[in-house]
């Protein structure tokens, strides 16, 4: 009597559950990821070789380009309209820390001029920000 020979069957790695695997890394990834988004305003940072702490509370960008014009959200706004603005936010969040993102080559004294209005609308501490540069 003769007995045939089993053959076996190689190993093979399915691609469905690969597939599927990478579907859900990648939804995970894209929900715990935290985008920030950018004004539209092109200005240049001065650089820095210290790291400032980073406390979670609320904060609120105000950028100041080249020629002078001020931004908060997204939109050119005045002095006056920045001040009223802010203390809005104070009144409704009461502490807000405020970052000025001025380019490099804004004049200082419009730079004070939004810190000034800062400071009188209640705004509890002003982040200059820079660009990091390792030493």
């Amino acid at each position: 009597m003769r007995f045939g020979k089993e053959t076996e069957e190689e190993p093979r790695l399915g691609i469905a559950p690969l597939v599927d695997i990478v579907f859900l890394l990648l939804i995970f990834f894209m929900l715990t990821s935290h985008f920030e988004i950018a004004s539209g305003v092109r200005i240049r940072l001065p650089k820095v070789t210290q790291k400032a702490y980073n406390a979670e509370e609320l904060k609120v960008t105000v950028l100041v380009d080249r020629t002078g014009q001020v931004y908060f959200r997204g939109k050119k706004v005045s002095l006056t309209q920045l001040k009223k603005s802010l203390e809005k936010l104070v009144e409704e969040n009461g502490i807000v820390h405020m970052i000025l993102q001025a380019d490099q080559d804004a004049k200082h004294g419009r730079v004070v001029d939004v810190m000034d209005a800062a400071k009188t609308s209640g705004v509890r501490s002003i982040i200059i920000a820079a660009r990091w540069k390792s030493e």
